[in-house]
């Protein structure tokens, strides 16, 4: 009897099993603060990425991708649950989305995955908090709560080499640093994040998975491995284009607001750095965020090869993303935060077996929005009801194929930009307005908003703008409160 009851189980569940073993594994792969300084996107001619490179030519590149918020948690918070800022209220690093009204109920891409079926395995700088079945752990010797969730930014360089003067450039602030370090790239942070997720994926098992890999660099402060720097030389350093004047047609609000270096943090910092009359200082910094590319491109190396190794690669759905750009330079900035194309505008590579032609581009405006629509579609599974993206399955089929709509980033309340295929349209809460060419003018360099000739573009792309910003929640947790320890959590 107990034979046949076995024989009857396995009869049942076969034909299960069978189902969730050809179901699509995905690999979501985040880079923190990466701007367009790599290979496929050339927004640099100095950037050295062989291993973006190499995946860009297995998918599809989104040329015209934008992310819905300038900061971290922002953004993470709208790509992880679907909501965009101005449908949530939450606008700021110090918001915590699960104490958050609107949130309440809403479940994540990777628990969305995790319910429906898939293993979920995450480690480095991913979600602000999220649930998977398996997190990694890199505790140190240190067991609070941050370092619990990813190698933190006092943590990303092992103790024994950390810089003894911190900072080492200059008395800005303390993250806003650099400097090489005696180490190997698999004793920092992201080595152990990377050689854990490779792991992962190496790992015996029929199950579908989705594994989650985050990696922190080019985030400050950039304390990397020397050869990093040595890939970069200083003497041969190529400074972004800037425009004298750049700032001279902004409303004067906004004018105002970034023309004073002591109430902008990220304007002190160029300030700072471009004072020097021979730029050396702003070299260094264009170094460092170069080699800070490089390095991040090194561990995404390791995991796409763990992938390669695993012989799952061919029902692998991989998507790389970055959660906000970066200016290093631009518009006389060094930070994020603002709705210039050089914050919003971030690499977005999509590589879907069967379905993406290898080394196929689009340039048609795409929001991180539709990540979450898009690998559910991708898997077949029903996508919540909740989401503000759209799928981009038809884009992938057909890389010709345009969007018909623009996306929509928000840098604080009531402050959003919209990013079509040919102009930027940015609206602020007072009222003012910028309008750019990206097509002739990817710069931005000349406000348009003015020119009667372009009222009709303007009219046009502020249909996308939302019909309602929610209020600013504000910071609802103190730093240590940002994430708890694992033991403690309970994530919807």
């Amino acid at each position: 009897m107990k034979c046949f009851v076995s024989k009857l189980l396995l009869l049942i569940l076969v034909p299960f099993l069978a189902d969730a073993s050809e179901r699509p594994n995905v690999l979501f792969i985040s880079i923190d603060d990466l701007n367009d300084w790599v290979g496929p996107l050339s927004g640099h001619p100095q950037a050295k990425t062989p291993n973006m490179d190499r995946l860009a030519e297995k998918g599809m590149l989104f040329t015209n991708a934008h992310s819905p918020g300038m900061t971290c948690n922002v953004s993470r918070t709208a790509l992880l649950t679907g909501l965009r800022p101005s449908t949530t209220g939450v606008y700021g690093n110090s918001t915590d989305w699960r104490k958050v009204d609107k949130l309440k109920g809403i479940h994540s891409l990777p628990r969305h995955f995790k319910e429906s079926g898939y293993q979920t395995y995450g480690a480095g700088k991913l979600f602000h908090a999220s649930t998977w079945n398996m997190w990694a752990y890199f505790g140190y010797n240190d067991t609070s709560a941050w370092n619990a969730y990813f190698p933190s930014l006092d943590r990303q360089v092992p103790d024994e080499v950390w810089p003894h003067d911190v900072p080492v450039n200059g008395p800005i602030v303390k993250t806003f640093d650099w400097s090489p370090v005696a180490t190997t790239d698999l004793a920092m942070g992201d080595g152990q994040v990377t050689t854990w997720s490779s792991e992962q994926i190496l790992a015996n098992g029929t199950e579908p998975r989705f594994n989650a890999v985050g990696i922190y660099r080019p985030h400050l402060p950039w304390y990397l491995p020397r050869k990093y720097f040595e890939m970069h030389p200083l003497e041969g350093i190529t400074l972004p284009p800037v425009m004298a004047n750049d700032l001279a047609d902004l409303p004067e609000s906004i004018r105002k607001q970034y023309e004073n270096p002591r109430a902008t943090l990220t304007t002190g910092r160029f300030k700072w750095v471009s004072e020097d009359s021979d730029n050396n200082r702003w070299k260094q910094v264009v170094q460092a965020y170069l080699a800070s590319v490089s390095f991040a491109d090194a561990m995404l190396g390791h995991v796409l090869d763990a992938l390669d190794q695993s012989g799952r690669a061919q029902n692998t759905i991989i998507v790389l993303w970055s959660d906000h750009g970066f200016h290093v330079g631009e518009k006389k900035r060094v930070g994020k935060g603002t709705l210039w194309r050089e914050s919003t505008r971030v690499p977005l590579i999509v590589v879907a077996p069967g379905i993406t032609q290898p080394g196929s581009r689009s340039s048609t405006a795409v929001s991180l929005m539709d990540l979450y629509p898009t690998l559910a579609e991708l898997a077949d599974l029903k996508a919540p009801s909740h989401l503000e993206g759209t799928s981009l399955l038809p884009i992938l089929k057909d890389p010709n194929k345009r969007s018909n709509r623009a996306a929509l980033s928000t840098s604080s309340f009531g402050n959003h930009a919209v990013s079509g295929d040919n102009y930027r349209y940015l609206k602020y809460k007072d009222g003012s307005e910028e309008l750019y060419d990206i097509v002739n003018d990817p710069h931005e360099w000349t406000n348009l908003a003015g020119n009667p000739k372009h009222a009709a573009t303007i009219t046009d792309l502020s249909q996308w703008l939302p019909k309602h910003d929610e209020p600013d929640i504000g910071p609802n947790r103190s730093a240590d409160q940002m994430v708890k320890q694992i033991s403690d959590i309970t994530l919807p």
